[in-house]
């Protein structure tokens, strides 16, 4: 008998997704609610479980099919997986079906049986391993389960060619054949549906909003003098590292409380202020920018806002991130500066009405007291919407988050 794999509920406002991966092949064996299925919805990756133990059937939709909430996807058999001909005419059916890049996966070496599962491989790692010519087999995952990462992939490629020559004595590897001087190569990927989301999100907002960017430096001296003296006792008795986020996010607190307005949004004609600051943090991942939101952030500890990040940002790694992770969010704190950027424009997140951007600690020379000194500075930047937020506004906000990390004592006493 066999059971239907429909897709599930995927949160508020969401109808549909797209099939991003399929982890089982018609013919493996499945445990129940075991993941058989990766769906991309426009927020977040969604696993679809298997609502029987038994032997996976027939795909009902292919890799890159939208498919609606409810849709029957796949089925299940009852039963237990056999290695006898029809498994075998099963899986045969299924390779001829696979995309090229997929067909010269599979035909790298599958390692041992009942082996790790970084054998189950997303688009993004799929396209590494080709691209980077290594074995996914011989390579431990980081990310859920011990599946693969596009960064584990990397790594290993770096590995690989920082490792010795093999000798004279070694045989040969096979030549790996070589583009041809000259040769103009393109590739087209269709975008995931995330990405989609993201291009629809952020043009609405340049369209919609009334952006403008204010900028000002930071002298960094004091938080990074009260991080080194004291990152050792806050790790061993919070279990957590001291990082920067964690002052700005405090810092924007002590704004956003004096400045209103850049914690608010438009609804329709009316102004709605939020009286509590939902701090959505942007962080990488495997398919692009996603912004998970700390709650209550101006109730919370140095301490709590650090694990917070820190559990985000494993789950964006591990493609974890629920739909309920990323819901609503009154103000963002962008970091470009852990990619080395100087300075840049974010952009706001609708229906928020500003953004704060952190850009990368460099040591300048600047005018202290009449003297010309060598200072670890970081320029930030405020974009907001100018529909809502004045210049002026923007501008003290800003300036209340610099002084607040020049001076942290004023986070504590909250002036």
């Amino acid at each position: 008998m066999a059971s239907e794999v429909k897709v599930p509920t995927l949160g508020e406002s969401v109808t549909e997704a797209t099939i991003g991966e399929w982890l089982k092949k018609p013919g493996d064996a499945v445990a129940l609610d075991e993941p058989i299925a990766s769906l991309e919805t426009d927020k977040v990756a969604v696993e679809v479980p298997a609502p029987i133990a038994g032997i996976m059937g027939a795909y009902k939709a292919e890799v890159g099919e939208t498919v609606e909430v409810g849709a029957v996807i796949a089925v299940i058999e009852e039963g237990q997986a056999q290695s006898g001909p029809e498994d075998t005419h099963l899986r045969k059916d299924e390779a001829e079906k696979a995309s090229s890049a997929e067909e010269e996966i599979e035909a790298l070496p599958s390692g041992e049986e009942g082996g790790d599962a970084s054998t189950t491989l997303s688009p993004a790692v799929r396209r590494a391993v080709l691209e980077h010519g290594v074995d996914p087999t011989t390579i431990k995952g980081t990310g859920k389960d011990g599946r693969l990462t596009k960064e584990d992939v990397i790594a290993a490629a770096k590995a690989k060619q920082s490792s010795p020559a093999p000798s004279a004595s070694a045989p040969a590897p096979s030549p790996t054949p070589a583009t041809a001087e000259g040769e103009r190569v393109e590739e087209r990927v269709k975008m995931t549906r995330l990405r989609q989301t993201i291009a629809k999100r952020l043009k609405g907002a340049q369209e919609e909003a009334a952006l403008l960017t204010t900028f000002n430096d930071v002298d960094m001296t004091a938080v990074m003098e009260a991080r080194a003296a004291y990152k050792d006792v806050f790790a061993k008795k919070h279990n957590i590292k001291l990082g920067f986020m964690s002052f700005f996010a405090k810092a924007a607190c002590l704004a956003l409380k004096d400045v209103p307005a850049v914690n608010a949004r438009i609804d329709g004609d009316e102004i709605v202020y939020h009286k509590y600051v939902d701090l959505s943090v942007a962080v990488s991942a495997p398919n692009g920018l996603v912004v998970p939101v700390v709650r209550n952030v101006e109730r919370m500890s140095f301490a709590e806002v650090e694990q917070a990040i820190a559990d985000y940002g494993q789950k964006a790694k591990d493609g974890a991130l629920t739909m309920q992770d990323m819901a609503g969010g009154t103000f963002t704190i962008s970091n470009g500066g852990v990619f080395g950027s100087l300075m840049s424009t974010p952009i706001i997140n609708p229906p928020q009405s500003a953004v704060l951007g952190l850009h990368r600690i460099e040591e300048r020379p600047v005018a202290v007291n009449g003297e010309v000194v060598i200072r670890p500075m970081m320029y930030i930047a405020l974009s907001y919407d100018h529909r809502i937020i004045d210049g002026r506004e923007a501008v003290t906000a800003l300036k209340i988050i610099k002084e607040a990390i020049e001076d942290p004592m004023r986070m504590l006493i909250d002036l």
